[in-house]
């Protein structure tokens, strides 16, 4: 039986103004392509919520910590979540996990 291997989970949304969804998507699909291509990234996708469409979702599962703490240092990542915070309805929420998997 293969040995269970430690993952990182990041979920979180954000509640865009009708005048800013657009914006958001955009920002949102931009920053999730670019942080499929870094080192350690396992999956890194944004939706929209089919019951309120003004909620942007997001899922991203990471191979490690170390992997997440450098997607968290990439100039650009706080770059989306500043301009989104300032296009949001009320403040972004995200939550982190640990997680086992066997392989």
């Amino acid at each position: 039986m293969p040995e269970p291997t430690e993952i990182m989970i990041v979920t979180g949304s954000v509640v865009a103004r009708p005048e800013t969804l657009d914006e958001i998507l955009a920002a949102s699909l931009e920053h999730v392509r670019r942080s499929r291509a870094e080192p350690g990234c396992i999956s890194h996708a944004v939706h929209q919520d089919v019951e309120d469409e003004h909620r942007v979702v997001f899922f991203e599962r990471w191979a490690d910590r170390a992997s997440l703490d450098d997607h968290f240092r990439v100039p650009a990542s706080a770059d989306v979540v500043q301009t989104v915070t300032r296009l949001a309805a009320q403040p972004p929420s995200m939550v982190i996990y640990q997680a086992s998997t066997s392989a």
